[in-house]
C-alpha cells in the first residue's frame, strides 16, 4: 500500500512501526458550533482508511480528540451567556449525534483537551528544562530558533521565516515563537501550573494527548490541508524537542484537500459554510458518505446540492442492482467467481494507490455491470456470492450502509403517493384517493384528512 506523505511529499510504501498495529491520530474539531462539511471531510476519509487497514488484517489505535478550551469557546459561552461546559457539552454531544450518521469506526479514543491539563504542562516543563520554551511575563513560548528542523514539513525554510522579524526583547524572542501556554486574562477561564494561573495554546494540546494515548511515535497523523502550518508544524517541533529530538514523532503526515462551497474555501470565519447538522435534515449521512469519497482526498471538491442529489439516485441504483442479484438459484458458474475475483483485485488495488476510492467506486460499478451481463445471458445464474462480496466492500471497508438509504427512498415514496392522493381529491376523484388511504391503513400508515 502506498499513501502520500506531506513530509517528503512523494508516495510512499506504508510500513507501520509495528507489524500488526498501526497508531494513527486524527485532529479533532474545535466544539464551539456544530461541524460543517468541511470538517466532515477528514473524518470520513480517515475513517475509511482506517476500516481499510483493518480489512487488510491490521489492528488500530484510533485518536481523535475534542477541543474544549479555545479563544472561539470563550467567545460563543460569553455570547450566549451561558458557561464554557455548557457550550462544550452542547456540541460535543451534537457532533456525536451527526456524525452517528457517518457510520464511523466505534473504537475510536476521543480525549478532552481539559482532561489532559496534566500531560500539557509536563510536556511544556520538558520543553523549558531542555531549552527549546522561554517565559514572557506569564506566558510560556516555543523558540524556533532552536529547533534546526522547523518548517521541513510546510516545506518553509527558518531563514527566510525569520526574514523582516524585528527583535524586540520586551516581546518574543522572534515574532513565530508560539504559544505554549497563556497566562489568564480578565474574564477567562485558568488553570493552575508551575508557570503561571492560564490555560494551555492549542498546538500542545494535541502533541500531549497523542504522546499520553498512542506514545512518543506514531504511524500517520492526518487532517485538514489547512493544518499543514501552523498546527502541525508547531506540534513537530514540540513532540520532537520534548524528547532531546530522539523521536521522530510521526512516520507518515496525510492531508485532505479542501471542501469548497461556491468555489470557495468553506470557512465559519467568514460565513461561507454550511453545516453537516443541516446537510442532514434533507440528506442521509450514507449520501454525504458516498459523495465525500467520489473525490480524492487530496484533491479539492466542491459541495453542491446537485452533486449530493446524484449521490442519493447513485447509492439507490447501487442497492437495487444489488438486490437483483439475491437470487435463490444454485446454479453456481465459474464465470462468476471470476467477475468477484476480479473486482476485489481492482478495488484493493485502487485503496492501496493511495486511498484512491473514486476508482474503488468504479470498480464497483463495474462489477455491477459484468453481473447484470451474466443475469441476462443466463437467468439462473447464482449471483448471490457477488452480491454478498459487494455489501462486504461497500458496507464495511467504505462505510456506506444500504439499507438505511433505502428506507430513505421508501419515506420519499410515500410522499409521492401523498402528493398523487392530494391531486385526485382536488380533482375529486375520491374513490381512487380512498383507495389509496385504505391501502395504506393495511400497511399501518394512518392519513388524517381533517383540517
Amino acid at each position: 500500500m502506498k499513501i502520500y506523505n506531506t513530509l517528503t511529499n512523494s508516495l510512499e510504501e506504508f510500513k507501520p512501526i509495528s507489524d500488526d498495529l498501526v497508531k494513527i491520530y486524527v485532529c479533532g474539531p474545535t466544539v464551539y458550533n456544530y461541524i460543517h462539511i468541511g470538517n466532515t471531510r477528514p473524518i470520513v476519509v480517515f475513517d475509511t482508511l482506517a476500516r481499510f487497514l483493518m480489512h487488510k488484517g491490521y489492528k488500530l489505535k484510533f485518536v481523535q480528540n475534542f477541543t474544549d478550551i479555545d479563544d472561539k469557546i470563550i467567545k460563543k459561552a460569553n455570547e450566549m451567556n451561558i458557561s464554557i461546559e455548557e457550550v462544550t457539552k452542547k456540541y460535543i454531544n451534537a457532533f456525536i449525534e451527526d456524525t452517528n450518521n457517518l457510520n464511523l469506526i466505534k473504537d475510536v479514543i476521543r480525549p478532552k483537551v481539559t482532561e489532559n491539563l496534566s500531560e500539557i504542562i509536563e510536556m511544556i516543563q520538558k520543553l523549558i528544562d531542555n531549552g527549546y520554551a522561554y517565559k514572557k511575563e506569564n506566558d510560556i513560548l516555543f523558540s524556533i530558533d532552536k529547533f534546526k528542523n522547523y518548517g521541513k514539513l510546510s516545506n518553509q525554510k527558518l531563514d527566510e521565516l525569520n526574514k523582516g522579524v524585528r527583535i524586540d526583547l520586551t516581546d518574543k524572542e522572534n515574532e513565530k515563537d508560539f504559544v505554549l501556554w497563556k497566562g489568564k486574562k480578565e474574564n477567562e477561564p485558568y488553570y493552575d501550573s508551575p508557570f503561571s494561573k492560564g490555560r494551555p495554546g492549542w498546538h500542545i494540546e494535541c502533541s500531549a494527548m497523542i504522546n499520553r494515548y498512542l506514545g512518543e511515535n506514531i504511524d500517520i497523523h492526518a487532517g485538514g490541508q489547512d493544518l499543514i502550518f501552523p498546527h502541525h508544524e508547531n506540534e513537530i517541533a514540540q513532540s520532537v524537542c520534548s524528547t532531546n529530538e530522539k523521536s521522530f514523532f510521526v512516520k507518515y503526515w496525510m492531508h485532505n484537500a479542501y471542501i469548497t462551497l461556491n468555489n470557495e474555501k468553506m470557512s465559519k470565519s467568514t460565513g461561507n459554510f454550511l453545516l453537516l447538522h443541516d446537510v442532514l435534515k434533507e440528506f442521509s449521512g450514507e449520501v454525504v458518505r458516498y459523495f465525500i469519497l467520489t473525490s480524492h482526498y487530496r484533491k479539492a471538491q466542491n459541495f453542491s446540492k446537485e452533486e449530493l442529489i446524484i449521490a442519493k439516485k447513485t447509492v439507490f441504483n447501487i442497492k437495487k442492482q444489488i438486490a437483483k442479484f439475491n437470487n435463490e438459484t444454485e446454479n453456481n458458474s465459474s464465470l462468476v467467481e471470476e467477475v468477484i475475483k476480479d473486482f476485489e483485485t481492482e478495488f484493493n488495488k485502487a485503496l492501496e494507490d493511495d486511498l484512491n476510492t473514486p476508482k474503488a467506486l468504479a470498480s464497483i460499478s463495474k462489477a455491477i455491470k459484468s453481473g447484470n451481463k451474466l443475469l441476462s445471458e443466463n437467468e439462473k445464474i447464482n449471483l448471490r456470492p457477488l452480491g454478498q462480496r459487494l455489501v462486504y466492500y461497500i458496507e464495511n471497508v467504505l462505510g456506506v450502509k444500504l439499507d438505511k438509504e433505502i428506507e430513505m427512498n421508501n419515506n420519499e415514496i410515500l410522499n409521492i403517493l401523498l402528493e398523487v392522493r392530494q391531486k385526485l381529491r382536488d380533482e375529486k376523484n375520491y374513490n381512487l384517493s380512498d383507495y389509496i388511504r385504505d391501502r395504506l391503513k393495511e400497511i399501518d400508515i394512518d392519513i388524517n384528512d381533517k383540517k
